[in-house]
């Protein structure tokens, strides 16, 4: 079994104990693409209203939630783009981001401000690639 590489170069800025990669080899494993996911519950109900902190949280639970129904887990996550609206929830969006990914499993990720997302009452919108390994593959 093959396990994923973070290559950062000392050449380059540091993560400062971030959850993330300047670069994620893939593993052997099954690659998965999410739809970008949104604070919204099963029934399309927006999830922290005015709260970006709690959006990348419910945002994080319904990736985490495809990807257990595949037998992943976060720690698979390769890739992450964060789209959000406010500068201002930078702060936000990182605690999150921090409480929930570990840094030795931190995807490359990638950060892009937006002038709007689906709905005005979504602030953030998570797009990943995971790889599950093999063994723990499942199809729902």
């Amino acid at each position: 079994m093959s396990h994923r590489l973070n290559i950062n170069p000392p050449s380059l800025w540091p993560s400062r104990g971030y959850p993330m990669h300047h670069a994620v080899v893939e593993p052997e494993g099954r690659r998965v693409h999410l739809t970008g996911q949104v604070a919204w519950d099963a029934q399309g109900r927006v999830i922290g209203a005015d709260d970006a902190e709690a959006q990348t949280h419910a945002a994080l639970d319904n990736i985490e939630r495809i990807l257990a129904a595949l037998g992943g887990t976060l720690d698979d996550v390769v890739s992450l783009t964060t789209f959000f609206t406010h500068d201002g929830d930078r702060q936000a969006i990182s605690r999150a981001r921090q409480a929930r990914l570990k840094p030795d499993f931190g995807p490359a990720a990638t950060g892009v401000r937006v002038a709007g997302l689906w709905s005005p009452d979504l602030l953030v919108e998570l797009t990943a690639i995971a790889v599950i390994p093999p063994e723990r593959f499942k199809t729902p």
